[in-house]
């Protein structure tokens, strides 16, 4: 027996007490599978197997696998919501395997917004609806309902857009329902007015609102004020990733429910922001705080720990605006303002894309046309980039 042959890669030779048994692995999707064959040990079965195996792969390199065709009777089909019967699949089923991947692929706080969406909308509506029940016409009639924003009707939508994708790419359903329903045609009016419309501050409310709470309050909003950082980047921002002799900041991570991920929203978010003068003024206020602990730079000073969410942040903020009189605006107005005050003080698009994180200058233009076409005003003292010179000031 020690003598015997070794089985193939990927080919498995299983011994039960009364019969025998062959097993193939293969990944699919990012998953291994292991399908066995009810077929003795002979070389022939297991050349079999290995050509099986072979076939597999190569089908699987050209988009071209048909599972069921070769595994009818296999677990797996339900896994990959592939069963050889059609009508016996759920929508459910089809938002299991968007999620499967969207756990692969998702930063967190993308992930957990489109969870919130499948558990409070599409599962209690679709979830236990059969594939061939899901209609443009129900679709219609559940979506006339709405009385929410176009924008965030577009957001929810986008898991089960893409579970039905899936569908139509495995050829369980002849076209995608979602693309024979039009928003426009079936939503409200109101749903169109933008929910949160880009309204920056000026330079004297920024100046009042900071006034209005000193401490660590003031340096997390100064620094979001003067670097266009989102809130889950700088509530994430270490010590470590200030670059003092550069006078940059590496955004490499965010923070999400508390807990601190190296996964951001895309793939331009990774980048250098340029420390401005009221970023760095933050920074260097901020030292006393948390510079000594070496961890997170801003922190809550409510427990001394690092802002948890957003809504703690969204507290301080109305606290801070209610005590400056400022008219209320939303916290990510911060974001808007920064890009907003370059732009109108002729700072180049592309740069400003950059340094918020956008691949181009697409959503730069589409957001903030109308601050382009004034660039002629003066930059505010807190927005000014700082001066090799002006290094000494870290120490």
């Amino acid at each position: 027996m020690g003598s015997e042959k070794p089985s193939p890669r990927g080919v498995e030779l299983r011994a039960g007490l009364k019969s025998t048994s062959i097993r193939i692995k293969f990944m699919y999707r990012g998953v291994e599978c292991r399908e066995t064959l009810r077929l003795p040990h002979t070389k022939a079965n297991i050349q079999f197997a290995e050509r099986m195996r072979g076939e597999i792969l190569n089908a699987i390199e050209l988009g071209k696998f048909d599972y069921a065709k070769y595994f009818p009777e296999s677990s797996n089909l339900k896994k990959f919501s592939l069963q050889v019967n059609r009508k016996d699949l759920t929508v459910g089923d089809l938002l299991e395997q968007q999620f499967e991947i969207y756990r692969r692929t998702l930063a967190p706080s993308t992930l957990e917004a489109y969870v919130r969406s499948y558990e409070t909308r599409l599962k209690p509506q679709w979830g236990d609806t059969l594939l061939t029940e899901l209609t443009p016409a129900a679709l219609r009639t559940w979506l006339s309902a709405f009385t929410t924003k176009a924008r965030s009707i577009r957001q929810m939508l986008i898991p089960l857009r893409g579970a039905l994708e899936l569908a139509l790419n495995d050829d369980l359903i002849d076209s995608n329902p979602l693309d024979r329903v039009k928003l426009q045609k079936i939503l409200n009016r109101d749903a169109y007015n933008v929910e949160f419309e880009t309204d920056p501050f000026t330079a004297n409310e920024i100046t009042a609102l900071l006034a209005a709470y000193p401490g660590q309050v003031q340096n997390v909003f100064r620094f979001a004020f003067c670097t266009g950082m989102r809130p889950s980047e700088y509530m994430a921002l270490r010590w470590e990733s200030v670059d003092w002799q550069g006078l940059k900041v590496k955004v490499e991570r965010g923070r999400v429910a508390g807990e601190t991920r190296d996964e951001l929203k895309n793939r331009a978010s990774r980048r250098l922001v340029d420390l401005r003068k009221g970023a760095l003024e933050a920074l260097i206020a901020q030292k006393q705080y948390s510079a000594l602990a070496g961890g997170l730079v801003f922190l809550d000073p409510a427990t001394g720990k690092g802002w948890d969410t957003t809504g703690r942040l969204s507290i301080c903020w109305a606290t801070m605006m209610r005590r400056a009189k400022v008219r209320y605006r939303n916290p990510y107005q911060t974001r808007h303002t920064f890009a907003s005050t370059l732009l109108s003080t002729g700072g180049n698009p592309l740069y400003v894309a950059k340094q918020m994180g956008h691949t181009d200058t697409t959503m730069i233009t589409r957001t903030y046309g109308r601050w382009l076409e004034q660039d002629g005003n003066v930059l505010p003292d807190m927005f000014l980039r700082v001066e090799a010179d002006q290094k000494t000031q870290t120490g």
